[in-house]
């Protein structure tokens, strides 16, 4: 080590003995201050200010994300009670529907058997007095043919072939007429 610099050390004192020229240290301070005041009014401020409006913008852009996202899940829930409600009454809707074929088909069977039998009954009397016309009519026939051939039997009894003969004809006639 070099005794001048302990010497130098030991004659100094207070900065001095670090090494610090109080006088550079001072006028270095005066020029911070300067400088620090300056850009503290025309930098830091407008800085500062830009910087709490980005933060501020920031913060409601989250609380507003917050808010959409409680407005969604409300909005979810209101569609999903919506669609609920929508299905309930579609499926009451289709029940209804069903019920009321159900009964359009009922009355229309119950229609379709009540005329059905209303035919059935018709048909058995338009029969019945298809017969009975038949009959009276075949019964008029029969005693008109039993008259013609009595009255040719009587008026021309010979024998049994000439009976057979006479009602022969007398059949032929009937036909004919």
């Amino acid at each position: 080590m070099d005794l001048s610099l302990i010497h130098l050390a030991a004659t100094a004192s207070g900065p001095a003995a670090l090494g610090i020229d109080v006088g550079a240290f001072v006028v270095q301070l005066l020029t911070f201050l300067v400088v620090f005041l300056v850009l503290k009014r025309w930098a830091f401020a407008p800085i500062l200010k830009r910087l709490d409006e980005r933060r501020a913008l920031i913060e409601s852009g989250v609380a507003l994300g917050e808010e959409m996202r409680t407005q969604k899940a409300k909005l979810a829930d209101e569609i999903a009670k919506q669609l609920q409600a929508t299905r309930d009454q579609a499926d009451k809707v289709l029940a209804d529907a069903e019920t009321d074929a159900r009964k359009v088909i009922e009355e229309a069977e119950s229609a379709a058997r009540t005329r059905a039998d209303a035919m059935v009954r018709s048909a058995h009397r338009q029969i019945q007095i298809t017969a009975d016309h038949e009959r009276a009519q075949l019964e008029r026939e029969l005693i008109s043919l039993v008259a013609d051939v009595s009255e040719a039997v009587l008026s021309e009894k010979l024998d049994t072939k000439r009976d057979a003969a006479l009602i022969d004809k007398a059949l032929r006639e009937r036909k004919a007429a």
